[in-house]
C-alpha cells in the first residue's frame, strides 16, 4: 500500500528534485513493411508508425496531468533500417529517402526523436548494412528528429574493425556536412558494443527484431533525487550510502513502473521494460557529477571516481530491480559530458580527461557520451577511440557507446552550444598519437575466451 507519506514525498522529488519520466518511448516493428518497391516501401513506414504513434503524445500529456509527473519527451524506435530497407535500397541515397519518410513522421505525431536508423555489423556487412552506415552523413544532415546508431562490436563476436574504420569515416563527414550547426548532426550518431534491443534513450533506441510488434518502454530520471538523498547521509559510512541510493532508485524507478504500465494500458500496448538510468540534464541540480562529489570528491574525476561511480551504478541497479519486474535498456549512470553541468564543470576546471572518462565506463552504463573534440582530429584517431571503448564492452561483457561529436572549426579550449537537452560543451584534447597503422589493418578482433559459454 502506497501512505500518504510516500506520496508526499513523491511530490517533493517532483517539485524540487528535478524527479521526471525522462523518456516513453514507443517501439515498432517495421519488418512486415519489408517490399522491394522503394515508394510502396517509404509509404508503408509512413502508414505503420503513424497508425500506432498518432496519440503517442497525447498519451504522455494526459499521464503528466492526471498523474502530476512530468514525462519530458515521447519517441518512437523502429526496426533497424538496414534490416528494413535492404531489399528496395540500391543505394546511400535511397537510403536517405527513408530518413526522409521517417522524420516527416516523426513531426507529424509529435515526437521529439525517432530511433533505429540503424545497423548491426558486429561480424559483418552485408551491402544494406554498408550503404545505410554511408548514407548517415547525408541522412542526418537532412533531417531533423532522426536518430542513427551502429552496432560495431558483441562480446559473442568480437569487434568489426572494418566497421570501425568506416565509422572514423563517418562521425568526421557527419561533422561536416552539419558543420553550420556546429557539427549537431553527431549529437544524434551513437557508435556501440553489445547494443541492447530495448533501449529507450536516443541516440541509441532501435527496436529490436526480437522485439513483439509494439511495446511500451519507458526511461526515468532522478539524479536530483539521489544527490538530495545522499546530503542527509553526509559523513555516514559505505553501508549507509549504499542503502540510501537503493532506497532512492527503488522510488524513482516505481514512478516509472506507473507510467508505463499507464501508458500501456491507454495505448493498447504491451509493456516492455523501465531503463532505470540515471540520465543527467543541463539544470542545475539534475547531475551525476554532482552525486559523485556529494559521495566524497572535490570533482568528478578526481582520484576514487572509478570507484565512487562503480557503487552509485550498482546500487541504482540493485534498488531499481526490485521495483520493477522487467527492468532492462541501458539501466545505470549516464556520464555525458555536455549533457551534465557537474562534468562541464569538472572538464573547465581540468580535473576530468578523455582518459579519466574511458576509465569511467569500465564500470557505468554506457561509455563516451557528447564528447566535444577538436574539428580536425583525424579519422583514424575517432575509430582508436570507439575501437578501445568497443574493447571495454566487449571483454566486460556490458554495453559501451562512443558518442563523439568533433566540432568543425574550433579547438580545444572553445565551447560548442547545443541547447536544450543536448546542453553545451567545452572542447576536449585528444592523444595526438597516430594510430594509423592498427586501424588500417581490417579484419575483426576476435571474441574473448569467455564468450564461449555453450
Amino acid at each position: 500500500m502506497i501512505n500518504i507519506f510516500e506520496v508526499a514525498e513523491t511530490n517533493e522529488m517532483i517539485e524540487k528534485e528535478n524527479l521526471d519520466v525522462r523518456t516513453i518511448t514507443l517501439g515498432i516493428s517495421l519488418l512486415d513493411c519489408i517490399d522491394a518497391d522503394l515508394k510502396l516501401l517509404n509509404e508503408k513506414i509512413y502508414q505503420k508508425i503513424y497508425g500506432a504513434a498518432k496519440d503517442l503524445v497525447a498519451t504522455g500529456e494526459y499521464i503528466s496531468a492526471e498523474y502530476g509527473i512530468p514525462v519530458v519527451n515521447k519517441r518512437i524506435s523502429v526496426t533497424p533500417i538496414a534490416l528494413v530497407g535492404g531489399a528496395a535500397c540500391k543505394s546511400p541515397e535511397d537510403f536517405v529517402s527513408v530518413a526522409r519518410t521517417l522524420d516527416k513522421v516523426a513531426h507529424e505525431v509529435g515526437v521529439n526523436f525517432i530511433g533505429g536508423y540503424s545497423a548491426l555489423v558486429s561480424k559483418g556487412m552485408t551491402a544494406a548494412d554498408e550503404m545505410l552506415i554511408r548514407s548517415i552523413p547525408k541522412a542526418l544532415s537532412v533531417t531533423e528528429r532522426v536518430c542513427s546508431s551502429v552496432n560495431v562490436g558483441s562480446t559473442k563476436t568480437g569487434i568489426n574493425m572494418d566497421a570501425v574504420k568506416l565509422m572514423g569515416e563517418v562521425i568526421l563527414q557527419t561533422a561536416r556536412a552539419t558543420a553550420d550547426r556546429d557539427s549537431l548532426g553527431c549529437a544524434k550518431l551513437v557508435v556501440f558494443c553489445n547494443a541492447p534491443d530495448d533501449n529507450p534513450f536516443m541516440a541509441g533506441a532501435f527496436h529490436g527484431v526480437t522485439e513483439a510488434d509494439k511495446i511500451i518502454n519507458v526511461g526515468v530520471s532522478g539524479p536530483g533525487v539521489v544527490k538530495t538523498a545522499l546530503e542527509k547521509v553526509r559523513g555516514e559510512n559505505f553501508e549507509v550510502l549504499c542503502e540510501t541510493i537503493k532506497k532512492t532508485a527503488f522510488k524513482v524507478t516505481r514512478v516509472g513502473q506507473l507510467v508505463a504500465k499507464e501508458a500501456s494500458k491507454i495505448m493498447g500496448v504491451p509493456f516492455g521494460i523501465v531503463d532505470l538510468s540515471l540520465a543527467p540534464t543541463p539544470a542545475v541540480g539534475d547531475s551525476v557529477a554532482e552525486i559523485l562529489c556529494e559521495i566524497g570528491l572535490e570533482h568528478a574525476g578526481a582520484p576514487g571516481t572509478t570507484a565512487a561511480l562503480a557503487l552509485l551504478n550498482d546500487q541504482v541497479k540493485k534498488g531499481g530491480v526490485m521495483a520493477s519486474s522487467y527492468v532492462g535498456g541501458l539501466s545505470g549512470a549516464f556520464i555525458p559530458v555536455s549533457e551534465d553541468q557537474g562534468m562541464i564543470d569538472a572538464v573547465t576546471a581540468g580535473a576530468l580527461t578523455l582518459e579519466k572518462l574511458e576509465a569511467m565506463t569500465c564500470v557505468c552504463s554506457v561509455g563516451l557520451d557528447m564528447i566535444a573534440i577538436p574539428g580536425d582530429t583525424k579519422e583514424s584517431t575517432v575509430s582508436g577511440i570507439i575501437a578501445d571503448e568497443m574493447a571495454i564492452g566487449m571483454v566486460n561483457q556490458k554495453t559501451t557507446a562512443v558518442r563523439l561529436i568533433p566540432v568543425i572549426g574550433k579547438g580545444v579550449g572553445e565551447t560548442v552550444e547545443f541547447g536544450g537537452l543536448l546542453g553545451y560543451a567545452p572542447i576536449m584534447p585528444v592523444n595526438g598519437f597516430s594510430c594509423d597503422a592498427f586501424i588500417a589493418r581490417g579484419g575483426r578482433i576476435p571474441a574473448p575466451i569467455h564468450s564461449f559459454k555453450n
